[in-house]
């Protein structure tokens, strides 16, 4: 059974089953529609929202990433599953893959976070959201709206955590902005 995480508010996976090492994060979105003169004429423009994870290790050091230009962690426990530029289509509009029992030691978590690669603000987007899906058995755990409208480009989602009985997921929600991963790290860095 799927959890609708509130901004803040934490999930254990270890509930969900010893067996749980295969993740899918999910992230979709649709464009807005803007309304021309007296309702006709409608049109849509392509935003380009961009999944990332980025890893750290138990002092807050960035360990690796993958992002549109990196489908794949060094060791290939982490992989995105290609850009989607448009948001078209029902569903996930990208995906990362995680294999919980191929990470690294070292990696203690990893922060999943979306940015507009094109500068457009959330404000043009509705139906946000991420998923957390249990790939073995391909049901979803845990789902976060992202659809919280404002002039931001980039939303810091979630984190998935090491804890002493297992990994727990914790939905952020913080608005950021910024093109790329890179330019999160700062807003990032409060939340490990």
């Amino acid at each position: 059974m799927s959890v609708n995480l509130s901004k803040g508010q934490k999930v254990s996976l270890a509930k969900e089953g010893s067996s749980l090492n295969q993740l899918l994060m999910g992230l979709g979105w649709d464009v807005k529609k803007s309304k021309g003169l007296f309702g006709f004429g409608s049109r849509e423009q392509n935003v380009d929202l961009d999944a990332s994870a980025v890893l750290f290790d138990a002092k807050g050091r960035q360990v690796d990433q993958v992002w549109f230009r990196q489908l794949k962690t060094s060791n290939g426990s982490v992989i995105h599953t290609g850009d989607n530029r448009t948001g078209a289509g029902d569903g996930d509009d990208e995906q990362i893959l995680v294999q919980l029992d191929k990470l690294p030691q070292e990696v203690q978590s990893i922060v999943f976070v979306v940015n507009s690669f094109t500068g457009q603000s959330f404000d043009q987007v509705e139906n946000a959201f991420c998923r957390l899906v249990d790939r073995n058995s391909n049901q979803e755990i845990a789902r976060f709206n992202l659809s919280a409208q404002g002039s931001h480009t980039a939303m810091i989602m979630t984190k998935l955590y090491r804890q002493a009985g297992g990994w727990e997921f914790a939905a952020i929600g913080q608005n950021s902005s910024g093109r790329t991963f890179e330019s999160l790290l700062p807003d990032i860095k409060p939340h490990l």
